[in-house]
């Protein structure tokens, strides 16, 4: 028992200090091990939510999965709640992050996989569904609330907030067992999974059952998911494209804009919950998989004999340099010497999540409750410093896509 509390602490603490996520740190830390299995359901792990469950279900890798859907994105909000005296930041790296049934359709076609796509307003009938198809032996993609599945141990105020894409793949004593990307089952009560799955009206009880993949061309796949990418990421929206980055940066030292952060910011309060969000979404140590510029380097380097492209591999290496240009980024942003207590805490719920199938109360309790002290005291930020590294990053990935686009 001491071996495992001193192995979890070493991860634990990889991942606070270098952003990585568990699969990645614990590989540093352990070294490979044997695939856990799950009364015959193999726990292969996954980096980002969305990809992982398609890559689990099809036996394709996961940096294929994500050139099919389109890649990387890339998306910036800043949503204001006055009556609750709150901001919410919401950063996204991924293709189509707001229209996740858009994204997994033309990645299932792009792939050749047939499935089926259930969605019911009826409670009961969403049970009923996923009942008989994990009865049949058939494991479903399906989008439960992350406050409503329990794990996370989220605090109320989340609730609502939504999820993201998990495997059902059994049902057994009143439980569902999930598969989220980590070594270990994780069980939820039946009853928790049918709130989970109705909370969010936008996608509510939406489950897909995936059927037998055909002969996808990997090569065209690729091929199209890039020419995606690159589509995508020269368009003009500066919310859901490249130009977000230079509209964030901008925003960051803007004092005349309603939305800059020295006037949304200016008692000095709430801004411990947008540096977290920034870090957070940036990392692989939160929920979502980081940046996932190093997803999209692995499936350019894939990519690149699939289509006899080698200069696909110097990409590759171009966007390995971006995702540490993020994690500078997010270090700036959240210094560890003065938040690493909520890091370390950050990376202990998501380890626990992965490894034992459920965050510690004890360590989620504490996280929550130094997050709202932390937004509560008034501080200052050098926001210039932040907005010249998002900028550089700007530059960087719009340089990158173009280059992408010659290539595609």
């Amino acid at each position: 028992m001491t071996d495992k509390k001193q192995l979890k602490a070493r991860i634990r603490a990889r991942m606070a200090k270098t952003g990585e996520s568990y699969t990645t740190a614990r590989r540093h830390v352990l070294g490979a091990t044997a695939v856990p299995e799950d009364g015959g359901w193999q726990l292969k792990g996954g980096h980002h939510p969305g990809t992982a469950v398609v890559a689990r279900l099809t036996g394709i890798p996961e940096p294929l999965v994500f050139l099919a859907g389109g890649g990387i994105g890339a998306g910036y909000i800043l949503w204001e709640f006055k009556e609750h005296n709150s901001a919410s930041l919401v950063l996204a790296f991924s293709n189509q992050w707001q229209y996740y049934d858009r994204w997994m359709a033309k990645t299932l076609d792009r792939l050749a996989v047939p499935y089926t796509h259930h969605t019911t307003g009826g409670a009961k009938g969403a049970a009923r569904r996923l009942a008989a198809e994990l009865d049949a032996g058939r494991p479903c993609v399906v989008l439960p609330d992350r406050y409503h599945i329990g794990y996370w141990r989220l605090p109320k105020e989340l609730d609502g907030y939504g999820g993201h894409p998990v495997i059902a793949y059994r049902r057994e004593g009143g439980f569902v067992h999930v598969d989220d990307r980590g070594s270990a089952p994780i069980r939820v009560p039946e009853d928790r999974m049918e709130a989970a799955r109705g909370r969010v009206s936008s996608y509510k009880n939406s489950l897909y059952v995936l059927g037998e993949r055909g002969e996808a061309d990997l090569a065209e796949v690729a091929r199209e998911g890039l020419r995606d990418c690159a589509e995508h990421l020269s368009a003009p929206s500066d919310s859901f494209s490249l130009p977000a980055w230079r509209k964030w940066g901008r925003l960051l030292t803007d004092e005349r804009n309603a939305k800059g952060w020295p006037r949304v910011f200016a008692d000095g309060t709430r801004l411990a919950g947008a540096l977290l969000s920034i870090w957070e979404c940036a990392e692989a140590v939160g929920i979502d998989g980081g940046n996932l510029r190093d997803l999209f380097a692995d499936g350019l380097d894939a990519a690149a004999p699939l289509l006899g492209r080698p200069e696909l591999g110097d990409l590759a290496a171009e966007y390995r340099r971006i995702c540490g240009m993020w994690h500078e980024m997010a270090e700036t942003a959240l210094p560890y010497q003065e938040f690493g207590r909520i890091r370390e805490l950050t990376a202990a719920v998501r380890e626990a999540v992965l490894a034992d199938g459920e965050a510690r109360r004890e360590d989620a309790e504490e996280l929550w409750r130094l997050r709202a002290e932390a937004d509560r005291a008034r501080r200052k930020v050098d926001f210039a410093a932040i907005a010249e590294r998002v900028l550089a990053i700007h530059a960087a990935e719009s340089a990158a896509i173009a280059r992408l686009r010659e290539i595609v």
